[in-house]
């Protein structure tokens, strides 16, 4: 036996959030909660079977607000950690720290100098006609193709990140995604 199969049984005697509990994945706390709220032998689901038919109503009805008052106490644990989640990310982007703001930025220009760096190497061999080095950088393009794929992904994601944080900063909320965006194009075309 099963804590799904007392789940019906459970929503008749009057306890739908216990019984609708008992047939998805919390069965197993839900049955706890249920075993000791009837004095069950055993926090098993046969025990329980066994304690039902001789259950009386406050027994059943203290079991269902035991339950509600676990979900209570989850759902505001989770409310408590998102809400300082947010509290940190907001204090994050408020932040003057200086690692934090130019690390980005420092990273672009990096990059941006790194790329005219190589070209700058790439017009000098091809101006004095330097073939050895020419066919070096040639052999090697997979390689840079995709560590420059690499670096230039990240800086998107930075440049799209830092523009969520100043519409969040702005507004206090979460900018629309491009997903959210090309959801919202794609249900007005039609």
């Amino acid at each position: 036996m099963d804590w799904s199969d007392l789940a019906k049984q459970v929503i008749g005697l009057g306890a739908p959030m216990l019984g609708t509990a008992l047939g998805g994945p919390l069965g197993g706390a839900a049955g706890k909660i249920l075993s000791e709220a009837l004095g069950a032998p055993a926090p098993t689901p046969d025990a329980v079977q066994a304690t039902l038919p001789q259950a009386a109503p406050d027994r059943i009805a203290e079991a269902e607000a035991r339950w509600c008052e676990a979900i209570r106490a989850e759902a505001e644990t989770q409310r408590v950690a998102i809400t300082e989640t947010q509290s940190t990310i907001r204090a994050e982007i408020a932040a003057s720290d200086p690692v934090q703001r130019w690390w980005r930025p420092a990273y672009a220009f990096e990059l941006t100098a790194e790329c005219g760096a190589l070209w700058a190497v790439l017009v000098h061999e091809f101006w004095t006609g330097d073939v050895v080095t020419i066919n070096a950088l040639v052999g090697a393009t997979t390689l840079l193709v995709a560590y420059w794929g690499f670096r230039f992904g990240v800086l998107g994601v930075y440049v799209s990140g830092r523009t969520r944080e100043k519409v969040c900063a702005a507004t206090g909320q979460d900018g629309p995604s491009v997903i959210d965006r090309l959801v919202k194009a794609v249900v007005k075309k039609k």
